[in-house]
């Protein structure tokens, strides 16, 4: 075949052949340099040239030069490496443009099959499996045209490059540019990132994974956690994890202007009820997913931003501040809505009592993927495990749902609180309206301004609501949103709401840099393991420094975060 090249055959063909030659090698490179076309799953054309197809170019290269041709099997082992640069390259450029950070295979392929079953439950059964047929059938086409290119690079374009010195210049050319990228000599604006780094990364984090006693040494000591909590003065404590509740709803006007009068309505409500509201930024641990890497690093006052530090630590009997107010008298209540499978990982937490969303005997419509309206969690938890002015108090810990991607449909807020847990907690007319706001994953913007609204809609309808003892709520975000509404380069941070009547604490919580009122101020206290410490300390009968806290600020020099509208 490599003979046409020659013009031995009909000018006809040798054109074919060489149009098949230049369509396999920018398919070939375009498998290894494309980009994500944001905020969606598609992928996008880039005209640099890909390291692994040159890569690939060479070994044909050498094994015809070598050997004179390419072997059936050699081409076989080069199509399934070929087609893992492919699906490295994809996940690389794509879970960013979702997730906002990069891929931890660890962490997602566990929660991934968790997640397929959730987001599969509203189709039927033959559109599941033709979803899986669909998959298979465009996998198997994939491989067959990754062979079919190699196969044309291999038959007609490497042995005719071995025998055309333009054809191996160029070759030379594109290797010297590649290898000075790579070697960090020049940053070649015509090459595109590597994908080995992807895969030699993954690779890391599964053998800590697998293997943690090689690794232990990741997992530094944990903070003291000693506090007597007297200054509660037996006060409840609620924590809220508001999940995907960012910086981004203050630093983007377009949410802003939205969000910023909800939360006026929470700080209206606490106010009328002789509550203050405090806030602050803290650095989350995760971005755009793995909530419970930020939940953990409240709870344990270490620095879970590495995956594998939080991978080992529950493979512990480490101390959290669960023990801390147990060791007070209080009783410990997690209330995980989003949970609708077994969750072994919990015995690490080891509350007092732990709910899932099966426990709560949710009754009404169910909304989208994460069905169980935050609202209605809110009020079952109060209603199963009430709030005894004379007994043991409470200690919350309920990371909410409601406000996960794909954010829709939303709930309606339902202002009649006795409703929520009944079994038609909405009229007919609200469920059809929320209904029809269907998943539209190409456009989560919208979706995800509504979300956190309903959020703070329902949060100061429970702040109305009489409280039979006195609690301190904590709402904080777990991390931001993805990357699809952050955009890129958005920063960790995550806003801290705490809510309280007792001056004490209120005033010790501005020492630490809080700010009256629902705006941060813009510079962030550290890391959220940090704010561990500030609140063991504020709660403290002494109210003296913990070890590990952030320095104390003026706060009546911190600036607070307005969008320009207001």
């Amino acid at each position: 075949m490599s003979e046409a090249l020659k013009g031995q055959r009909p000018q006809g063909n040798r054109w074919l052949v060489m149009t098949k030659v230049a369509l396999a090698m920018l398919f070939l490179n375009f498998l290894t340099s494309f980009n994500n076309f944001w905020p969606t799953p598609m992928v996008q054309p880039d005209t640099r040239i890909g390291p692994e197809f040159v890569g690939l170019w060479l070994i044909l290269l050498l094994l015809v030069a070598l050997f004179g041709r390419v072997g059936r099997g050699a081409i076989a082992v080069l199509t399934g490496l070929f087609l893992l640069v492919a699906i490295g390259r994809y996940a690389d450029v794509t879970v960013p443009a979702w997730l906002g950070r990069k891929m931890n295979l660890y962490w997602d392929a566990y929660h991934l099959p968790k997640f397929l079953e959730v987001a599969s439950q509203d189709y039927a059964w033959w559109q599941i499996i033709g979803i899986i047929a669909a998959f298979i059938a465009g996998f198997w086409f994939l491989t067959r045209l990754i062979r079919m290119c190699i196969e044309v690079l291999a038959g007609h374009a490497a042995p005719y490059a071995l025998r055309s010195p333009t054809a191996l210049i160029v070759t030379i050319s594109c290797l010297g540019l590649v290898a000075a990228n790579l070697m960090n000599v020049v940053a070649s604006p015509y090459v595109s990132g590597p994908v080995f780094p992807v895969y030699q990364r993954q690779a890391h984090l599964l053998a800590a994974a697998f293997f943690p006693s090689h690794f232990q040494s990741e997992l530094p000591d944990s903070p003291p956690l000693h506090s007597d909590l007297q200054a509660l003065g037996g006060a409840e404590v609620k924590v809220l994890f508001l999940e995907s509740y960012g910086a981004i709803t203050y630093e983007r006007d377009d949410i802003a202007t939205v969000i910023d009068p909800a939360r006026q309505r929470l700080e209206q409500a606490a106010n009328a009820q002789g509550r203050q509201v405090l806030s602050a930024f803290v650095r989350a641990a995760a971005f755009g997913g793995a909530s419970d890497l930020s939940h953990l690093s409240l709870l344990s006052g270490i620095d879970l931003t590495d995956p594998i530090r939080h991978d080992l630590l529950i493979t512990t009997d480490r101390p959290t501040i669960l023990d801390t107010f147990e060791q007070a008298g209080y009783r410990t209540i997690g209330l995980y809505p989003a949970m609708s499978w077994d969750w072994p990982e919990v015995s690490f937490y080891d509350f007092d009592h732990y709910l899932d969303a099966p426990s709560l005997d949710y009754r009404g419509p169910k909304f989208g993927l994460w069905w169980l309206p935050d609202q209605f969690s809110m009020a079952r938890i109060d209603e199963m495990y009430p709030p005894d002015p004379d007994g043991k108090p409470r200690f919350l810990f309920y990371p909410t749902i409601t406000t996960h991607i794909p954010f829709r449909p939303t709930p309606p807020y339902q202002p009649d609180w006795s409703l929520v847990t009944s079994e038609k907690p909405f009229s007919d007319e609200a469920t059809a309206k929320a209904m029809a706001d269907k998943i539209d994953w190409n456009d989560l913007f919208p979706a995800y301004i509504n979300t956190i609204e309903y959020t703070f809609n329902w949060l100061a309808g429970y702040q109305a609501q009489p409280q039979p003892r006195d609690s301190v709520l904590i709402l904080l975000g777990d991390h931001q949103p993805a990357g699809g509404i952050t955009r890129t380069n958005a920063t960790w941070n995550v806003p801290v709401h705490i809510i309280t009547s007792n001056e004490t604490i209120a005033e010790r919580l501005r020492l630490h840099g809080f700010i009256d009122g629902v705006h941060p101020q813009q510079e962030s206290l550290g890391h959220i393991s940090e704010l561990t410490q500030i609140l063991l300390s504020v709660f403290d009968s002494g109210g003296t420094e913990v070890a590990g806290a952030v320095s104390i600020v003026d706060s009546s020099q911190a600036q607070a975060v307005k969008p320009a509208s207001l």
